[in-house]
């Protein structure tokens, strides 16, 4: 990882910096929260990518382990664990038990097997929280307030929750960056790449994958922690299949594979609704047909348009 093939994404995370500032001029509070909610859902973007763009493992169940961060706030605050950091490691546990047991037995599937198997799972935890009455079931449950941060209430400004939001994004990006440029992520890419050939010289697809899947699990399931306390509220829905099809299109649209380029999607993709929203109720409409292009004339993507070869992250 060289500071020149980064720069892509030391310009967009600067930019996103002085995002704060750019909101003054306008309506900040709407704009410090429009951002946050960006900054989320790049991050489960991001981990979406990761599992796509290294493991080959296209996931249309992804939104499961937003849900899994998010309930893991109830769920803590419930038992009187009100500290954001305590409540993000009990949803990185359960996350990654939760993609043990699921990868296990879908990663003996292939293609859409796959692909239908990790939506079968998301169905049946959503379905499985909307029969929970005490959570609010369908309806979902609202949060008193946000959560504590090292034991003091340090969220309720929304531009100290912004930069924690941006702080937890560029970690998780440098991390994978870090996990990709590691043979952990060489022999992933490898199989990614020939399963077959990898597998002759030694290299056994499934343990790899599996820990793609608890690594992309676990940095979701911390989005939905932040998720949970950006809305004060959780439902069901944010693990919903919808949810999950939404994170596949920011992922597709950033370019998969580029690690920044999912960021850049998730904040194009929510940018360009929120901008629609104004104009007219129906944005996928309008959404739906620029997305087909994207992905029959844009197979790279954002990053790829931007980038003729795309360096922030594999390839």
């Amino acid at each position: 990882m060289t500071l020149r093939s980064q720069r892509p994404a030391i310009l967009l995370f600067a930019g996103l910096a002085l995002f704060p500032f750019a909101a003054s001029f306008g309506a900040d509070t709407y704009l410090l929260t429009l951002g946050a909610r960006m900054l989320i859902l790049a991050l489960a973007t991001l981990s979406l990518d990761f599992l796509i763009g290294q493991g080959a493992l296209i996931s249309f169940g992804h939104a499961a382990y937003l849900g899994i961060g998010a309930y893991s706030v109830v769920l803590a605050s419930m038992a009187g664990i009100d500290d954001l950091l305590l409540q993000a490691l009990i949803a990185i546990v359960v996350a990654a038990v939760f993609a043990v047991l699921t990868g296990y037995v879908s990663l003996r599937a292939t293609g859409v097997h796959y692909l239908m198997s990790t939506l079968a799972f998301g169905q049946m935890l959503y379905f499985l929280f909307v029969s929970v009455s005490p959570l609010g079931g369908d309806d979902g449950y609202t949060l008193s307030s946000r959560s504590l941060l090292i034991g003091e209430p340090r969220l309720t400004s929304d531009l100290a929750f912004y930069y924690l939001c941006l702080t937890v994004l560029a970690l998780a990006y440098l991390l994978l960056v870090r996990i990709a440029g590691s043979r952990f992520g060489r022999v992933l890419n490898a199989i990614r790449q020939n399963p077959l050939r990898a597998a002759a010289l030694g290299f056994r697809s499934f343990p790899s994958q599996l820990a793609a899947c608890v690594i992309a699990g676990s940095i979701a399931a911390v989005a939905g922690t932040l998720l949970a306390n950006q809305s004060e509220f959780v439902a069901p829905a944010f693990m919903s299949w919808q949810r999950s099809g939404e994170l596949l299109v920011m992922t597709i649209l950033g370019g998969v594979g580029s690690l920044w380029g999912a960021v850049l999607g998730a904040i194009t993709y929510l940018t360009l609704q929120e901008a629609l929203s104004l104009w007219t109720d129906q944005t996928q409409v309008i959404v739906g047909p620029l997305l087909i292009i994207v992905a029959l004339f844009g197979r790279r993507g954002l990053a790829g348009a931007l980038v003729p070869r795309t360096s922030g992250g594999p390839a």
